[in-house]
């Protein structure tokens, strides 16, 4: 028997083997790489062959490069993601230009732009506000009904009483829970991750959402093109649907040159029954649960939700569902059920951010996060990237007596993410902010905690991709059940497991630690 209770059968048995040389070279993602770089080489080689016509090209590209970089300049875009297109354009005013064009002009983008946004208008009415909760928070807690009011009239998720919230500290926290929910569901499933990785982690859930589609539940099985692309088998895809799991890829990594590439879709959501919903930085990986060890110890963190406020998350599920499948859902069948159980406390609010549209519901949920902390602010991040406004709210906040806190990782999964965290050292030490790493291993929790009373956890990275490229979501919490979990796991942390960094620390950066953060730091936009 399983830690979740039930006997495993072949699915849940398989462990991930590691590959063989051969097969590495003969692999689907070895393949890609080669095609994306002969693309890259058959416009260098291009160039080369136009050489004898350089006078002329040069006048051409020097133009048009100059008035690209106008029409970059004049583009509601985040500054530094400019600057990162304007330092190549004079320096490879040619070769910039050009990749600039295929990546920019996208009609494949375009047209699922268009069905995002006719999607989220045909379903708004399904997330109506509750006026008299609004009402409620406008007289008691003005500074929560802002926040409630922009994501509502803004990003499109109203705010609702909180019941049961679950804090998981860990992989292992979360896996037994949700398998054990999984396991009793009886009308329907939607499963949606980022990564989902052949082993024990995967096989068991596997396991359990064959046995329940073999029993009628309606199961909707959805993960992205890229973060799964190499991980998930296609054998297992073909079992799922056998058993009758609808399954769909979002956004197909094709080797091509093309800016949808860069939107993925970094959710990680389930829910069960209309009336339980999971999310938070967890994938479907045996490392999010420690069953193996890639950088020393995964901490990661996830929250459960039942009740009213399952709707949000139900919503944003179909409405990237309806787009990918092409599918017509009847929304009105997954409304959580009438009767609730489990006593109301607090509120919350889960809200889905998109690449699609031109609000940053992510970034400035963090800020108000930020700007509202009154005593502290404790922040987990893998990849601290930011912009220039969260570094001013940073800024401001600890300079106004905040303590705020930031954990990052003592072991990166990523080596130049390693050299970019460490860029922004110095710049926080002196504004004030505590730096801390994660000394048993790779934290990759997206968690922000004020004041003992609000929280966000989610899928929602400080960095450009999770802030302006990623289809991303999050659970905002205020004085719900959960918010003393969450502390005490922050404060266990700062006690037991995370090293203060000082600005001794940062002068002992090597010399090639600080000139690889000085090149990142300028490309850091497209990274």
């Amino acid at each position: 028997m399983s830690e979740t209770g039930y006997k495993r059968t072949k699915y849940a048995k398989r462990r991930k083997k590691p590959k063989k040389l051969i097969n590495i070279i003969f692999s689907q993602k070895t393949t890609i790489i080669l095609l994306l770089l002969l693309q890259f080489a058959f416009i260098l080689v291009t160039f080369g062959s136009l050489s004898g016509h350089y006078t002329y090209l040069r006048v051409i590209f020097t133009t048009m490069s100059v008035v690209l970089a106008i029409l970059i300049l004049n583009t509601p875009q985040n500054p530094a993601y400019k600057l990162a297109w304007i330092i190549p354009l004079m320096a490879l005013p040619a070769f910039t230009t050009v990749v600039y064009i295929l990546l920019n002009n996208q009609p494949t983008k375009r047209r699922i732009k268009r069905m995002y946004a006719k999607k989220c208008s045909e379903t708004r009415v399904l997330l109506k506000t509750d006026k008299a909760l609004m009402k409620r928070l406008r007289q008691n807690d003005p500074e929560l009904f802002k926040l409630a009011r922009y994501v509502d009239g803004s990003g499109g998720y109203p705010a609702y009483e909180a019941r049961e919230t679950v804090y998981f500290r860990s992989g292992e926290e979360k896996f037994p829970v949700l398998a054990k929910k999984l396991r009793e569901a009886r009308t329907f499933i939607f499963f949606e991750y980022f990564i989902v990785d052949d082993g024990e982690m995967w096989g068991e859930i596997m396991d359990i959402l064959i046995e329940r589609a073999k029993a009628g539940v309606e199961i909707r099985f959805l993960c992205d093109g890229m973060g799964s692309m190499f991980t998930l088998p296609a054998r297992d895809l073909k079992a799922l649907r056998a058993a009758g799991v609808k399954c769909h890829i979002f956004n197909k990594f094709v080797p091509m040159i093309s800016t949808i590439q860069n939107n993925r879709d970094h959710r990680k959501i389930v829910v069960i029954d209309g009336n339980t919903a999971f999310s938070g930085g967890i994938n479907i990986a045996d490392e999010y649960i420690n069953r193996i060890r890639r950088f020393g110890y995964w901490k990661d963190t996830g929250i459960m939700i039942t009740g009213e406020a399952v709707w949000n998350f139900t919503v944003m599920f179909l409405q990237l569902w309806e787009i990918i499948s092409g599918d017509c859902a009847d929304y009105q069948r997954y409304r959580p059920s009438a009767e609730q159980t489990g006593e109301k406390k607090g509120y919350v609010i889960p809200f889905a951010d998109s690449p699609l549209d031109n609000e940053n519901v992510g970034k400035l949920v963090y800020l108000h996060m930020i700007n509202s902390a009154r005593r502290y602010l404790y922040i987990t991040t893998p990849y601290f990237i930011p912009d220039n406004e969260i570094m001013t709210a940073l800024e401001l906040a600890s300079k106004s007596g905040v303590d705020v806190r930031i954990i990052m990782p003592g072991i990166q999964d990523k080596r130049y993410i390693k050299y970019l965290n460490e860029s922004y050292y110095r710049e926080l030490i002196e504004i004030g902010v505590k730096v801390y790493e994660y000394e048993p291993g790779f934290i990759h929790a997206k968690s922000f905690l004020a004041d003992g009373t609000d929280a966000v956890v989610g899928t929602i990275n400080l960095d450009y991709r999770s802030l302006y490229l990623h289809f991303e979501c999050a659970a905002y919490m205020h004085e719900t059940g959960c918010i003393g979990a969450i502390e005490r796991d922050m404060r266990d942390m700062f006690r037991d497991k995370c090293r203060r960094i000082k600005m001794e620390d940062v002068q002992r950066l090597s010399f090639f630690s600080r000139f690889a953060s000085v090149i990142l730091r300028i490309i850091a936009p497209l990274l």
